[in-house]
């Protein structure tokens, strides 16, 4: 894309909002983001709602992106922080439309200004001049850009002195840390008041399933207790969360010693183990047998319910899907994604051109296969040298809480979430110096967009509410 005159488009609205009526704008414009040489490189386009009062000075703000990498911040922005938001059946596919799309009461809007972000390559979102996608498609240059684009909205908006808050969803919550972390002290001096971590994953090595590697394995297993006993593939006596309470201690117990033994392993603590790994997930001990004990997440799915024929959700494991091939390895497909996307994509579009009166001519990028493909992670620990390593940004995460005494932290997890499990979750923030006392962590019926079941979508944002109020 060419670089030409930034756009920018005005509405105007009226909403009752936590039982407070609340006038506001909402301003989509595009920001041309310049390189080192002063040209532009990105148009990145956003969705700011404005409350309209006389002196918003000190008004705070919540900067919101969904992740991937490559995901546009439609799903946040529709199906739970918006004024307006998408509503689909609990855990059902919906279908083709008419969808149903309703004013949201739970909109903080009457509490703080929102800015839904669209990183380069999603939404309406671009590169300019020689710009090559790739160059802003990566943890570090994806961390830059946002990280630009938020002291550009506060200088372009005047907001300053506004209490600042980040939210972010899925990979996301990488980014929200990232960005944070490159905005902090030093020349930037962009603190913020709160984080929202919603589905996080902080430190991938808890979601590599590789040879040798038995963290994934271990932090995966309780969401793979859940959604067993979701679908009654298991039985317990005990209330569900002390089921899960006794599957987190097997897990980072026998469960981790046993697949760290691997072949030292002797025969007798070997079947100890598999036996209640079956009574915990409902795969059969003859299966686990044939895995080494290992459960990677898409065997899970196809196995846990192949009697029956059905497959079970990756984003959310309550959804059950079919496949043409019955007897295949893994799930053709995410039945919790293809339950929702239809309604998601085409509403959103909708609002966006005949509501918010958007006329870009070009299509509203949800999600970005090639951004997600061509992802630059960090291989190596100094810029190609020294040992290879994998992305944990819990560190960073750790120091921001260190160096700044007024940042509070909301962890939103979602037990039937096989993308971002909340064990591995939590597990993160065990490991990582963070102070347990500056994270609320909290748990919902439903998996990695938790907002798409009802009761958890009020207590989420109850949730995002006491952060807000909290600073």
């Amino acid at each position: 894309m060419t670089d030409t005159a930034a756009a920018t488009f005005e509405t105007t609205h009226t909403g009752v909002f936590n039982g407070t009526e609340t006038r506001y704008r909402c301003v989509v414009a595009e920001a041309h983001l310049p390189g080192e040489d002063g040209k532009p490189r990105v148009n990145l386009v956003s969705f700011s709602y404005l409350a309209d009062i006389p002196d918003p000075a000190v008004r705070p703000v919540m900067f919101v992106f969904n992740g991937g990498p490559g995901s546009a911040s439609l799903w946040l922005h529709m199906g739970a922080i918006g004024p307006r938001i998408i509503k689909v059946p609990n855990a059902e596919a919906v279908g083709a439309g008419p969808y149903q799309m309703e004013h949201n009461p739970l909109c903080p809007l009457d509490q703080t200004d929102l800015v839904f972000i669209d990183p380069p390559g999603t939404g309406f979102s671009t590169v300019l001049g020689e710009t090559k996608p790739a160059e802003v498609w990566g943890v570090e240059a994806d961390g830059e850009v946002v990280a630009q684009f938020i002291k550009h909205w506060l200088t372009t908006h005047r907001r300053w002195a506004s209490p600042r808050f980040l939210c972010g969803e899925s990979y996301g919550t990488t980014r929200a840390v990232v960005v944070a972390g490159k905005l902090a002290g030093g020349l930037a001096g962009v603190a913020f008041n709160g984080i929202a971590l919603i589905s996080t994953i902080l430190d991938f090595h808890t979601a590599r399933f590789e040879k040798g590697n038995p963290l994934a394995d271990v932090c995966f297993l309780p969401t793979y207790a859940a959604t067993a006993l979701y679908h009654g593939a298991v039985t317990t006596d005990l209330p569900r969360d002390a089921f899960l309470d006794a599957v987190r201690g097997f897990a980072g117990g026998p469960y981790l010693a046993a697949l760290f033994a691997g072949s030292r392993l002797n025969t007798e603590t070997y079947r100890a183990v598999r036996d209640q790994l079956a009574a915990f997930t409902g795969l059969s001990p003859a299966w686990l047998d044939s895995t080494r004990l290992r459960i990677d997440p898409a065997r899970f799915r196809k196995e846990l319910l192949r009697a029956n024929g059905l497959t079970v959700g990756r984003l959310d494991s309550r959804y059950r899907g079919t496949d043409h091939d019955a007897a295949g390895e893994t799930p053709e497909d995410d039945p919790a994604s293809w339950a929702v996307d239809s309604a998601f994509v085409s509403t959103a579009n909708d609002v966006f051109t005949r509501t918010l009166g958007v006329t870009f001519d070009r299509p509203y990028q949800s999600f970005n296969q090639a951004a997600l493909k061509g992802w630059t992670w960090p291989l190596k620990a100094d810029e190609g040298l020294g040992w290879p390593r994998y992305l944990n940004v819990a560190p960073i995460l750790a120091k921001l809480l260190r160096q700044n005494p007024r940042l509070r932290v909301l962890v939103a997890n979602g037990f039937y979430d096989l993308a971002t499990p909340f064990y591995a979750c939590e597990t993160s923030l065990a490991g990582n110096g963070i102070d347990a006392a500056r994270i609320r962590m909290t748990y919902y019926e439903a998996g990695h967009m938790m907002y798409l079941h009802d009761p958890s979508l009020v207590a989420l944002m109850n949730d995002l509410r006491a952060l807000v109020a909290g600073a």
